[in-house]
């Protein structure tokens, strides 16, 4: 599809191979919220590795908005024949659909296929043309005949576009690590803003990140850093120790063993991997740069595996857990492998966030603090529309009192008065 609008070319493209990587990468660039997960070569290995594909209820479409033959904004939907995969869970809203004998599915979905991490979504050059894209989204959405549109863990930009055009906004937590230790009032009681971040810094004021992983424990309260040695001494242990590698250091065995272990977490809970080990030898192959990979050994022979996307191109380098799995079970492998030695390589390395991905309120214990994420919707039918509207508003409120008794948990020392 292709047409025309105040001086702007609007198309509907089926594949990210249909636009120019650099011309995505370089919009991508300009964005307050960038991520590597919505790199050209990251969108276009989902596809070209059958990973996310109509086969698996994932079909794509690209649009773009052109002015003079330049690509001022684009993002990638999806049409969905399932839920699956998209880590925010509007399951009911179908069942709601079908009880009333109406269509939830095909819907349009704006993310990145498997991969709940915050950041832009709507790229553009401006906050009118991101707007232009949305608009021509939704009346896109009203000529497919599309029950609904839905854009998932975006970024704040994307969010005021939304809210202009009338969608709604819906939010979800996840636990996030910062290098630097929040300070909290002697008595808990001044909690931040609903859905804020904790306040960074040291008592005094200061604000540096971790010397090392010991620095790091001794922020942590009493409780919480004597549990974390102990899952550590657990798995030291057992014989198990760990190997890291980054980038092209990486090798083709490597990812071989990792996509065993990827594979075998799933096959135990009788699923089939959403990602096709063609997908990670295209990740070695165009963005290296954006994986590390730890693994776990004992006695000589390799056990478990982690995968952590990194990406230190902004002025925040932040690492983003993502994979793992095991051939042998060892008492708190899991922690180590995908908490503990992060952890330990960001505060090595200097990388200011690590991102744990959907949901998981154990990460608490880990100090990954809460945060609040915000995805947002459009639906064609009114009744429903409202309907949803007011479930938003409970689910917000309810979303918020969570907020609140999670402050209340904090992992950390509190400071004297």
């Amino acid at each position: 599809m292709k047409c025309k609008s105040n001086d702007y070319v609007i198309q509907v493209l089926d594949s990210p191979d249909q636009v120019n990587a650099a011309d995505w990468n370089e919009l991508l660039r300009l964005q307050s919220e960038p991520s590597p997960f919505m790199r050209h070569e990251y969108l276009h290995a989902l596809h070209a590795s059958a990973s996310a594909t109509p086969e698996s209820g994932w079909t794509a479409r690209f649009i773009t908005l052109e002015q003079d033959g330049a690509l001022v904004a684009a993002c990638p939907v999806y049409l969905k024949t399932h839920s699956y995969g998209e880590y925010v869970f509007d399951q009911a809203w179908a069942n709601a659909y079908a009880q009333h004998g109406l269509n939830y599915y095909p819907k349009a979905l704006v993310a990145v296929p498997f991969t709940p991490v915050p950041g832009s979504r709507l790229l553009a050059r401006s906050a009118a043309e991101r707007l232009l894209l949305l608009q021509a989204l939704i009346e896109w959405c009203k000529a497919e005949q599309l029950s609904s549109l839905h854009l998932l863990f975006c970024g704040v930009d994307d969010q005021q576009a939304c809210e202009q055009t009338g969608m709604m906004l819906r939010h979800s937590v996840q636990f996030h690590w910062n290098n630097q230790a929040p300070m909290l009032a002697a008595t808990r009681a001044a909690l931040p803003p609903e859905g804020a971040h904790f306040a960074l810094g040291r008592p005094g004021g200061e604000t540096q990140s971790y010397g090392d992983f010991e620095d790091f424990l001794t922020s942590l309260s009493q409780e919480k850093r004597k549990k974390i040695r102990q899952e550590r001494r657990k798995v030291a242990d057992a014989g198990v120790s760990f190997r890291c590698a980054a980038g092209s250091a990486i090798t083709p065995q490597d990812w071989d063993f990792f996509y065993r272990c990827y594979e075998r977490t799933y096959l135990e809970h009788g699923n089939t991997p959403y990602l096709s080990r063609e997908f990670f030898r295209m990740m070695a192959g165009t963005m290296p740069e954006n994986w590390l990979l730890f693994i776990g050994q004992r006695q000589g022979q390799d056990i478990a595996a982690s995968l952590i996307a990194i990406d230190a191109s902004g002025a925040a380098p932040a690492a983003y857990g993502r994979y793992w799995g095991a051939l042998e079970r060892v008492d708190c492998l899991h922690f180590e492998a995908c908490y503990y030695q992060p952890l330990q390589w960001c505060i090595a390395q200097g990388y200011q966030r690590f991102e744990g991905g959907a949901q998981g309120e154990h990460k608490m214990a880990r100090a990954l603090l809460p945060v609040k994420t915000s995805s947002a919707h459009w639906l064609a039918q009114p009744e429903f529309a409202a309907a949803v509207e007011r479930f938003l508003e409970r689910e917000d409120r309810g979303i918020g009192q969570y907020l609140e008794e999670l402050g209340r948990r904090s992992p950390f020392k509190v400071a004297a008065e």
